[in-house]
């Protein structure tokens, strides 16, 4: 994959996406001038001899204890040990890498303090494969992810793990290993690396990553299942659209209207239907998913603003010589984006459900009863609905808003937080539930089109089901289904789907104005 070059406070979200998926990262040397700047300005602070926060003081509750110099490179080295106090189990490596890359751009905006060689180890460890080992759980969203960003800066000083080539390797022989020295941390060094919101910030981006296969996949699905219930493509006529307005309706009634053009299927009966009007899990998609779309782009507008945010406390300035302590280590926006992004996995997923309920029952969709040529024999498609019904409610369950919670920490001086750090992290499994519901939806729909033979779906549909058939045959009696869901799902999770239709039929969440 082509090297993503990191220009601080200018990276677009097609580069996060990309180190998500795994792309190597560089960081525009331009920023080193800025940087020096800023430890320069450090050392200024310093030598006038008045407490700054993070500098020369405790942290936290502890911000009025003054600390003499000869021991600011362990007031420095103590922070990180004592809040590497993470527990659960460790971040992927893909979410890890992204949260190492966010942190990278935000230091090298010359308003944290730090040095070169400090953002070189950073940007190094990313070269060479070292990801630390960071437990997923103990951030509250503020004070920024304290216990997540402990853990890889103690990784960075040479205490903990990494993963390496998938093995977890003690800290200073994978650092030894990679040719590469433990940081010393200089003053306020320790506090620049571990506050900030990038551990929510990258289990959100992920989730967003995700969710948007899984967006557009349950969008061709749905036209798949429009054709397969010979349903009516009216719904997206473009000027029912425009009557409402909103931009994701429009966008989204278009890409089904697109997917449909051309289909023989939907041909065959444009006169003499007896029906009048489809079920709503049919004829409101372009209002459901319109609306998830709008709000993702929202949550993506947050969300890659706050990629190229500075978030941690005290801010260093350097044309004024000055350290300002502030709260923009709140992750209230990212919280608010997690809460958007779940609301929107949730109704993907649900609507998607609604749609495999109807294609099983014959009584809506004219098909055979739950899709198997011979039922009561077989039992073709009834406990794969059961089981996107499980899946569905298990999101519901997950997507109350943990921006609603907060509880005080550090003796009540940090009293109100964002709860973004769960928010975030449950995202990826919400994903996998959707993605799982839209993966039973294909294998529905596709088996739905197999009754209208020798009628054909539109051409980007017709591709996407013979890419399924490629994998899982038409379902004729019953066999072991659990293989099926699971190639299914991953045509869905691993952007498969979205690719197959191919450019110009999917609507981009980046396209928000």
């Amino acid at each position: 994959m082509k090297t993503v070059m990191l220009s601080p406070g200018a990276v677009p979200l097609f580069a996060w996406r990309e180190i998500y998926r795994g792309a190597p990262v560089s960081l525009d040397p331009v920023s080193f001038d800025a940087i020096s700047r800023s430890a320069k300005t450090v050392s200024a602070i310093l030598a006038k001899g008045q407490p700054v926060y993070g500098i020369n003081t405790g942290f936290g509750k502890l911000a009025s204890v003054r600390i003499e110099t000869a021991d600011l490179e362990t007031l420095q080295r103590n922070i990180v040990l004592s809040h590497a106090a993470g527990i659960g189990a460790p971040m992927p490596v893909t979410v890890a890498r992204l949260m190492m890359a966010l942190k990278l751009a935000s230091l090298a905006q010359g308003a944290s303090g730090v040095r070169r060689a400090t953002v070189r180890l950073l940007e190094a460890l990313l070269a060479q494969g070292l990801t630390p080992v960071v437990p997923c759980q103990g951030s509250v969203g503020a004070s920024g992810d304290l216990a997540p960003l402990a853990h890889m800066s103690a990784a960075m000083i040479g205490v903990g793990s990494f993963f390496v080539d998938g093995k977890t390797v003690p800290a200073q022989q994978a650092l030894a290993e990679a040719g590469l020295a433990p940081l010393r941390l200089g003053p306020k060094e320790g506090l620049a690396l571990l506050n900030g919101t990038q551990f929510s910030t990258a289990y959100a981006l992920a989730g967003l990553f995700e969710t948007e296969n899984i967006f557009g996949a349950a969008l061709v699905t749905g036209a798949l299942s429009t054709d397969a219930a010979r349903g009516s493509d009216a719904p997206f006529d473009p000027r029912i659209h425009r009557l409402r307005r909103h931009k994701g309706q429009i966008a989204a009634a278009e890409s089904l209207r697109r997917l449909m053009a051309g289909s023989a299927i939907r041909a065959s009966h444009l006169v003499g239907d007896e029906r009048i009007q489809d079920p709503y899990c049919l004829r409101c998609q372009p209002q459901v998913m319109g609306a998830a779309l709008d709000i993702l782009r929202q949550a993506t507008a947050t969300l890659e603003t706050e990629a190229n945010g500075v978030t941690d406390n005290p801010l260093i300035f350097s044309d004024s010589v000055e350290a300002l302590s502030g709260g923009n280590f709140h992750a209230e926006p990212v919280a608010f984006a997690a809460d958007i992004i779940a609301l929107a996995i949730c109704e993907i997923g649900s609507l998607a459900e609604r749609r495999i309920a109807m294609l099983v029952d014959p009584a809506l969709s004219g098909l055979p009863a739950f899709l198997t040529p011979r039922p009561g024999l077989n039992s073709g498609f009834m406990i794969p609905q059961v089981t996107a019904a499980a899946l569905v409610s298990e999101n519901k369950q997950r997507a109350h808003p943990a921006s609603v919670d907060s509880i005080p920490t550090s003796a009540n001086q940090e009293d109100h937080v964002s709860m973004a750090a769960h928010g975030a992290r449950r995202l990826l499994d919400m994903t996998a539930n959707a993605g799982a519901v839209v993966g039973i939806e294909l294998l529905a729909a596709a088996q739905g089109c197999d009754f209208h033979r020798p009628l054909a779906s539109s051409t980007p549909l017709e591709a996407v089901r013979n890419l399924l058939r490629s994998q899982v045959p038409h379902l004729e009696d019953d066999r072991h289904f659990h293989p099926d869901i699971e190639k299914a799902t991953a045509l869905v999770a691993g952007g498969t789907i979205v690719e197959t239709v191919g450019p110009g039929f999917l609507p981009a969440l980046e396209e928000r104005a």
